[in-house]
């Protein structure tokens, strides 16, 4: 993993999410660390695997928690937060 995977990710993170409405934590470090996580998991299984759900290691159920999750959109619009709470709402 090198700083400029992290930067591209996040870079990448950050164009998703204002397609979608929404933003990345404004924590820098919580998103470093989420991102960090993100590509161990992507080198380690070969997706990036959301770190803050578990993995069942059936690859069609696990497939819901690549991030962005199945899940975050809905999470957003409830709590104004995913559970991992690399995305939140652009209030």
């Amino acid at each position: 993993m090198t700083e400029e995977g992290v930067e591209k990710l996040i870079k990448e993170y950050e164009e998703y999410a204002k397609e979608k409405g929404f933003k990345l934590n404004p924590d820098r470090k919580i998103v470093e660390g989420l991102v960090r996580a993100l590509i161990v998991r992507k080198e380690n299984f070969g997706e990036r695997y959301c770190p803050c759900r578990k993995m069942t290691n059936d690859k069609k159920v696990d497939k819901k928690i690549i991030c962005p999750c199945v899940y975050h959109l809905e999470e957003i619009e409830k709590d104004g937060r995913c559970f991992c709470n690399l995305f939140v709402k652009d209030e």
